[in-house]
């Protein structure tokens, strides 16, 4: 399959690949595959649900370098001493950054608390009332799109700046990336638009009243955005003749830390990212609607891929390895 061809598939499509928008790859350094369905241009931006994740995971390592983390078994609790913890609550101390960022931080209840959460004035504060519980640390798997939300507060806290900010300069804009901008709304009708909406956005991050933005879902990025992030961790954490993050934490980040079951492929989980094979490397940031971050270390080629709201569409690996690369070798 050749690049007019995948053009004319994806447009043609009504089945899962009826939602792309962008592709765009980068291999050996250069971009060799840019194309556009439903009206986009390479510079739209879109939410990409959850590989938002993947950023936050990013930002986590650029804080651990920098010193604003002291380790990744740094206590939670240690970034919040004004938050008035529930009476009887003891878990919630032993929770630590690792526990975030590999999913197996513990909450009450059996649901994410997504109302209580998105209509609170601080949705950090309003999460960590669910973080803990009575049966402890158990090193389980716990998918929490709301519980990483603690990740963007505990950088605020760190570092003295807005997350968002912290983004921008360390992230985003030395990879020549545009900056983001705050999406201050947080009714529950923009919040709606937000997550359904097929049009292009601006290069936003969705936010809390408090100007701090949503790390599980709701930053906006294109299809070239994800590849040149996908570019810098295919090169160690080098764009150009710039360190961005550390190699020793990328590889920490990329390594599995835990074996995930079949709702989630039986994949291996990282540091909020992907990694689909036991014998490949291959690695992904994820989000619903198949949008995605790949990254495939032995063909050094990074593909970033988006996709506006579509139900049950999880996971665009197989896709991008049998439709998508093939096509890369033809316009190689």
């Amino acid at each position: 399959m050749n690049k007019e061809q995948l053009h004319k598939y994806i447009e043609n499509s009504t089945g899962n690949e009826s939602n792309i928008c962008q592709i765009y790859a980068i291999k050996d350094g250069s971009a060799v595959y840019d194309d556009c369905w439903h009206g986009f241009k390479t510079e739209d931006a879109m939410n990409v649900n959850s590989v938002t994740k993947g950023v936050m995971g990013l930002l986590a390592g650029i804080a651990l370098d920098k010193g604003y983390i002291r380790n990744l078994d740094q206590k939670v609790m240690d970034f919040f001493p004004d938050y008035n913890v529930k009476r009887g609550e003891k878990t919630i101390y032993d929770v630590t950054i690792r526990h975030l960022l590999t999913m197996t931080a513990p909450y009450k209840g059996k649901s994410e608390p997504w109302k209580k959460v998105c209509t609170s004035q601080d949705f950090t504060l309003a999460i960590l009332d669910y973080l803990g519980g009575r049966n402890g640390i158990t090193g389980e798997f716990r998918y929490a799109t709301l519980g990483i939300q603690i990740l963007a507060g505990i950088i605020e806290r760190a570092t003295g700046e807005k997350c968002i900010d912290f983004a921008n300069k360390n992230l985003f804009e030395p990879l020549g990336l545009p900056k983001r901008i705050p999406h201050g709304d947080s009714s529950k009708e923009d919040q709606f638009d937000f997550f359904m909406s097929k049009n292009p956005r601006k290069y936003e991050w969705y936010s809390d009243p408090q100007g701090c933005v949503t790390a599980g879902w709701g930053l906006c990025m294109s299809a070239k955005d994800m590849a040149v992030i996908g570019a810098m961790v295919l090169g160690g954490g080098m764009h150009g003749d710039k360190r961005l993050i550390s190699e020793e934490y990328l590889k920490d980040m990329l390594a599995p830390h835990i074996k995930l079951g079949e709702r989630f492929g039986f994949m291996n989980y990282g540091y909020l990212w992907y990694k689909p094979y036991d014998d490949k490397e291959v690695y992904a940031a994820i989000g619903d609607s198949g949008n995605i971050i790949y990254v495939n270390k032995e063909k050094n080629v990074s593909v970033g891929i988006t996709g506006t709201f579509k139900v049950r569409i999880f996971d665009r690996v197989e896709f991008i390895e049998k439709k998508v690369l093939p096509a890369l070798e033809c316009t190689i």
